[in-house]
């Protein structure tokens, strides 16, 4: 193996595993603060059931931690894995995978913070439902994680897919790109899907026999606040799976690494503001649930509205690698 070669290959392997696992403990830290501090404020309204309140509070820690945990197992593998000599692309598609991963564990660290939270709050005031409010969060927390599952699908695919055949010029913008498209993308996803799951839980507490209409409601949401995860997943396959001819000229790998910059940043704003409106439709079906259906077609109406803006960034995304 070329010295020079094996040497790129480290420093993008030990860059990347450092991003992985850096950026990767922030959102779940975070998230797990936040359910700490609400856990203590349910404990001193309600000290008789300081014990519920713990379990759950631990509970939703331990679900918050797992975008940590994907963060962990890349960034192991990016430093112990030996990896086969792909040449100078390899390096590349090294570094993608620490940067999709440790981005993509942001919002969904942060994201599952919100339901464990507010079901730690939730039992302090209906004590009764704890059981129906620990299912809730555990189904709102899991869908949270779907954003940090899909970065690790596509930093798998980075770390093992074999890119010996594909020209450094311009694929390394290809790779990098395509780590990012979903990475960024992610943290939007995550972090709205967090709020809509929060607001189920604090609806089911608020009143209980609106389980069913509240928990459907969210997944509804929280259905479409994904979405711009998934486009940033789709730009991803594209730049992994799609043949480039190789060329001297810079532009054609700025443009590659543009597409995933593009859909990627562009992903985060509608993943968040498509939470926003389910948060709000999910908290007034709680308190108004004979208007549940009204509620529901709002929130549809105005995150297609949101959800507009990621379609553009994958128009552009898709300008930037068939057409430009």
């Amino acid at each position: 193996m070329d010295m020079n070669i094996l040497t790129a290959m480290k420093i993008a392997a030990f860059a990347g595993g450092g991003f992985a696992m850096g950026m990767g403990a922030i959102g779940a830290a975070i998230g797990e603060g936040y359910t700490a501090a609400r856990a203590n404020l349910a404990v001193s309204r309600n000290p008789k059931i300081s014990g519920d309140i713990f379990k759950n509070m631990l509970v939703g820690q331990a679900v918050a931690e797992s975008a940590s945990i994907f963060a962990l197992v890349i960034a192991i593998l990016l430093l112990f894995l030996e990896m086969p000599s792909g040449g100078y692309i390899q390096a590349a598609s090294l570094l993608g995978a620490g940067l999709c991963m440790g981005l993509g564990a942001l919002g969904s660290g942060i994201g599952s913070g919100f339901p464990a939270a507010e079901t730690c709050m939730g039992i302090a005031r209906q004590p009764m439902v704890s059981a129906r409010l620990t299912t809730n969060m555990l189904i709102g927390s899991a869908v949270c994680q779907t954003p940090a599952i899909l970065s690790m699908v596509v930093s798998l695919l980075l770390l093992f897919m074999q890119f010996e055949n594909i020209p450094f010029q311009p694929g390394w913008g290809a790779v990098i790109g395509a780590g990012l498209s979903t990475g960024l993308a992610a943290i939007g996803s995550g972090y709205g899907g967090g709020l809509a799951a929060g607001a189920s839980c604090e609806g089911v507490a608020r009143n209980p026999n609106t389980a069913g209409n509240v928990t459907t409601t969210m997944l509804v949401g929280q259905a479409v606040a994904q979405t711009a995860s998934i486009f940033g997943l789709l730009v991803s396959f594209i730049l992994i799976f799609k043949s480039f001819p190789e060329t001297r000229a810079l532009s054609p790998a700025i443009a590659l690494l543009s597409a995933g910059l593009c859909m990627g940043f562009g992903g985060i704003g509608p993943g968040i503001g498509n939470g926003q409106a389910a948060q709000g439709a999910v908290r007034w079906v709680a308190r108004n649930v004979h208007h549940a259906t009204d509620l529901m077609r709002i929130m549809l109406v105005g995150q297609a509205v949101s959800q507009s803006t990621a379609i553009y960034a994958m128009v552009v995304s898709l300008v930037l690698i068939f057409v430009v």
